[in-house]
C-alpha cells in the first residue's frame, strides 16, 4: 500500500492507494486545512486513525509540498511548516519516504491523465519524447518542467513562481510600481496566485468595490472572481481580466524557456474555478504573443487539468515507481 500527500498553503490531501501498473488506484482520500496541525506526522497520524482508513502496512510514502525541497527535508513557502523524511518514515514505520516539490509531484500525473481530465484550449501538434511544461496558480504559484530520459517523462522542479515579475503594458508597469513599493520587488506570485488576486483588485479599484468584498476575508479570491464572472463590479472585471492575461503571458514565458513542443498544461486550484475567463481568449492571446516565435507557441498543445486531486495522483505515481 502507499500513502500520498499533496500539502499545499491552504489544504492538504491524503491518500492511500493501491500500487497498480501505470495509474495508482485510491483506496481512501482525504482532505484537511493544513494549519490545523502542527507538522505533516500528527495529521498523518488523523488521518491513518480514521474509521474509513484500511488497516496494512504502507510501504512506501511520498509527498509533494509546496516549496523548495533540499535533500530529505522541506520548509512550506507559506506556512510554518518543515516537513522531514525521516521523522515521517520513523514515526509510522514507512521504508522509503520521499519529498518532492508540489509542481513536481504534480508533474508526475501528466502522463497518467485521462481526456476527461484535461480541457484543451489549444490542440496543438505535441511532439513525441518534447519537452513539457506544467504552470499551476493557487494558494502560491508553482512551474515544473517534464524531460523525455529513457522512454518516459521525469519532472524537474523548480522556483520560478519567485521569479521576478515581467510587466508587458503600461497597466501592468502602474501594477509593479505598487508591488514593488509594497513588498520591495515583483515577483509572479505577487500576481499569479490567490494573493495575485487581492493585490490586482487593489491596484484595479479607482472607486470602492461594487462587490462589497472584505480582502481579509480567507474566500476574499473567490469572491474577487465570483463578482466578475457575474459582471457585479466593474473593478473585479478589471481584476479577473488582468489576471488571466498575467497567467496567459507568463504560461507562454515557461512555454519559451523549456521550448515545451511536448504541451503546456495549467494545474493549480484557480484555472478550474474560472473556465469562462480562462475560455474567453484572453489567455491565449497572451500566450502567443510571443514574436518572433509565435509560429512555435501555435504548434503546443495547451491543457488545463480538471483532476482536482492531480497533485496528490502524481506524488503517488512517483512513489509506486520506488522500488
Amino acid at each position: 500500500m502507499l500513502l500520498a500527500g499533496d500539502i499545499g498553503g491552504t489544504k492538504t490531501l491524503l491518500g492511500l492507494f493501491d500500487a497498480e501498473p501505470v495509474r495508482p488506484r485510491p483506496i481512501v482520500v482525504r482532505s484537511f486545512s493544513t494549519l490545523d496541525y502542527q507538522d505533516l506526522p500528527s495529521m498523518i497520524a488523523a488521518f491513518l486513525q480514521d474509521d474509513e482508513a484500511p488497516r496494512g502496512t504502507v510501504e512506501r510514502a511520498s509527498f509533494g509540498v509546496a516549496g523548495p525541497v533540499l535533500g530529505d527535508s522541506a520548509t512550506l513557502t507559506n506556512v510554518p511548516w518543515r516537513v522531514e523524511a525521516r521523522a515521517v518514515a520513523a514515526a509510522f514505520g514507512i521504508t522509503r519516504v520521499h519529498l518532492l516539490n508540489d509542481l513536481e509531484a504534480m508533474a508526475w500525473s501528466i502522463p497518467v491523465l485521462k481526456e476527461a481530465e484535461v480541457q484543451v484550449l489549444q490542440e496543438g501538434v505535441a511532439v513525441r519524447g518534447g519537452n513539457i511544461a506544467l504552470i499551476a496558480a493557487g494558494t502560491g504559484m508553482g512551474q515544473a518542467l517534464l524531460h523525455w530520459v529513457e522512454n518516459r517523462f521525469v519532472p524537474s522542479a523548480s522556483e520560478a513562481g519567485h521569479a521576478d515579475f515581467a510587466a508587458r503594458t503600461e497597466r501592468e508597469i502602474t501594477l509593479v510600481r505598487s508591488l514593488t513599493a509594497w513588498y520591495g520587488r515583483a515577483d509572479v506570485e505577487h500576481v499569479v496566485s490567490g494573493r495575485g488576486f487581492l493585490n490586482l483588485h487593489r491596484v484595479a479599484h479607482r472607486e470602492p468595490c461594487r462587490a462589497g468584498i472584505d480582502l481579509d476575508a480567507p474566500d476574499a479570491p473567490a469572491l474577487i472572481s465570483a463578482a466578475a464572472l457575474e459582471r457585479r463590479c466593474p473593478g473585479c472585471v478589471e481584476t479577473l481580466d488582468m489576471f488571466v492575461d498575467a497567467y496567459g503571458a507568463e504560461a507562454g514565458n515557461l512555454a519559451l524557456r523549456a521550448v515545451s513542443t511536448g504541451g503546456l498544461f495549467v494545474g493549480g486550484g484557480i484555472a478550474p474555478k474560472i473556465l469562462p475567463a480562462m475560455t474567453n481568449g484572453t489567455f491565449m492571446r497572451a500566450f502567443l504573443a510571443k514574436p518572433p516565435l509565435e509560429p512555435m507557441v501555435a504548434k503546443m498543445p495547451v491543457k488545463i487539468i480538471l483532476n482536482a486531486h492531480a497533485g496528490l495522483l502524481g506524488a503517488a505515481v512517483f512513489a509506486a515507481g520506488q522500488r
